[in-house]
């Protein structure tokens, strides 16, 4: 195989190895960004909550005006019922009177009803807060583990780009941009291998001459249909 195109192959293959760093950095990422999304969530909830609690808080409060208004009524007619003397003015205080201890038995079943509310919003925010605890102790670890598995992907990846750079020193730099130009577009299918006759960038068969050229690998070549530099793999 020609020298340029075995730098070429052997760069693009180092070209790869850098590139497969990214989607190995954005899968650790991913446990960080589940644990944040589920605590952010939680928060969210939490706020939810105390809002509801204190709504119903000022529910409560609303009700227990009616109470104390109701119930002085209640005592304000009872007071009025010795000074009655036609049975009408009696029957109207009695209904006026039943009405107001109706009000009264609903604004404390209502009380009653707040509470129960209450209790159970309690009790979720409770278990919400509970669960936070555990996944920002659990945030805590993730972000340790990815602070050593990152430093181990940053070492890895610095040895490839050492031997990237050697390489790069050695290859002749017009042979260099003509890569760096067909990998703008194509990425890391810049250099590709042909195999049953066909280009593995596009998976177009490519004609017998250009196909002999590409087993000879004595220059480089290039695929006729889509451009990308082909060679020929060693069996």
């Amino acid at each position: 195989m020609n020298k340029y195109l075995e730098q070429i192959v052997l760069l693009s293959k180092i070209d790869q190895e850098i590139d497969s760093f990214e989607p190995k950095i954005e899968n650790i990422s991913k446990a960080l960004r589940d644990c944040e999304n589920k605590i952010a969530k939680i928060n969210a909830e939490l706020e939810s909550i105390d809002e509801e609690i204190k709504d119903i808080q000022n529910q409560k409060i609303q009700n227990n005006a009616h109470i104390a208004e109701f119930s002085a009524k209640i005592k304000e007619l009872s007071k009025k019922s010795g000074s009655i003397k036609t049975e009408k003015e009696a029957n109207a205080l009695k209904i006026e009177e039943d009405i107001a201890k109706e009000q009264l038995d609903a604004a404390n079943d209502e009380i009653i009803r707040l509470d129960k509310i209450l209790d159970n919003k309690e009790n979720f925010k409770k278990e919400l807060s509970q669960q936070r605890e555990k996944e920002e102790a659990e945030l805590v670890n993730i972000k340790a583990n990815i602070q050593m598995q990152m430093q181990d992907l940053e070492k890895d990846r610095m040895k490839i780009y050492d031997k990237k750079t050697k390489l790069v020193e050695q290859i002749n730099q017009k042979v260099l941009c003509f890569y760096e130009k067909i990998r703008k577009w194509a990425k890391n299918t810049a250099v590709v291998p042909v195999r049953k006759q066909a280009c593995y960038g596009c998976f177009m068969k490519i004609y017998d001459k250009t196909y002999l050229s590409v087993i000879k690998g004595e220059e480089i070549i290039t695929c006729p249909h889509c451009g990308r530099i082909l060679y020929k793999e060693q069996e």
